[in-house]
C-alpha cells in the first residue's frame, strides 16, 4: 500500500502531463517535415524506454525512499533497533526485507501504470492538435512499440526499486543520536537515491543500447 497504491493519484497526474509535454515538444520538430503522425511513437517509446521507469522511481523515492530512512533513523534514534535484538529479531529481515519485496514488486507495476499515463497524455494533444482520433492514437502508441521496449523499462524499474530499498534502509541505519540526525538521514537517503539511479539508469541503457547493435 505504501510503496504502491497510494502512489498512483500523484504518479498518474504527473506522468499525464509528462506524456502531454512530450507530445508537444515532439510536435514542435515533427511539424517541420510533415511528420505529426509520428508524435505517437515519440511519446510511447520515450515513456516506455526511459521517462515511465525514471519519473516513477523519482516520484517513489520522494514518498517511500525518504519514509523508509525516517522510520528506521526514527527507530534507531529511540533505541527500537536495539529492542529488536534484545528478542533476538533480527531488524534487518523484520523491518528491510518486506520493504524490499513491496519494492521490486510494486515499482514495475507503477511503470507500467506510468507509460499508460504518459501514453494518455500525449492522445489529448494527438486527438486536438494532430488529427489523431483517439483509438489509431493508441493504435499507432502500441505499433511503435516492441516488447523488448517494455522489458528495457520493467528491468530499470527493478533494479531502481531494489537501489531505493538498499539506500533508505542504510540511511536509516547510519542515523546517528538526535531527531536531527533523523531529518539529515532522509535528506542524504533522498539525494544519493536519485543520484545512484541515474547512474543506474545510464549503466542499463548503455547496456542495452550495446545488445541491440549485436
Amino acid at each position: 500500500m505504501e510503496a504502491g497504491v497510494r502512489a498512483l493519484p500523484i504518479l498518474s497526474l504527473i506522468t499525464f502531463f509528462i506524456g502531454l509535454i512530450l507530445a508537444l515538444q515532439a510536435a514542435y520538430e515533427l511539424r517541420r517535415f510533415g511528420a505529426m503522425s509520428f508524435v505517437a511513437s515519440a511519446v510511447a517509446l520515450s515513456m516506455t524506454r526511459e521517462l515511465g521507469p525514471l519519473i516513477t522511481a523519482v516520484i517513489v523515492i520522494g514518498r517511500s525512499g525518504s519514509a523508509f530512512a525516517a522510520e528506521i533513523g526514527t527507530m534507531k534514534v529511540t533505541e527500537e533497533i536495539d529492542a529488536l535484538e534484545t528478542m533476538a529479531i533480527d531488524p534487518v529481515g523484520f523491518l528491510v526485507a518486506p520493504k524490499f519485496v513491496a519494492m521490486i514488486v510494486m515499482l514495475p507495476c507503477l511503470t507500467i501504470w506510468a507509460n499508460f499515463m504518459g501514453i494518455l497524455g500525449g492522445s489529448l494533444f494527438g486527438v486536438l492538435k494532430a488529427d489523431f482520433t483517439f483509438q489509431r492514437y493508441i493504435l499507432a502508441s502500441l505499433d511503435a512499440l516492441y516488447l523488448r521496449d517494455v522489458l528495457t523499462g520493467l528491468v530499470k524499474s527493478f533494479m531502481f526499486g531494489i537501489t531505493i530499498t538498499a539506500v533508505g534502509c542504510q540511511e536509516g541505519f547510519n542515523t546517528g543520536g538526535g531527531a536531527e540526525q533523523v531529518g539529515r538521514s532522509t535528506t542524504k537517503a533522498v539525494v544519493v537515491s536519485i543520484f545512484l539511479v541515474i547512474l543506474v539508469d545510464l549503466v542499463f541503457t548503455m547496456l542495452f543500447f550495446v545488445m541491440a547493435q549485436d
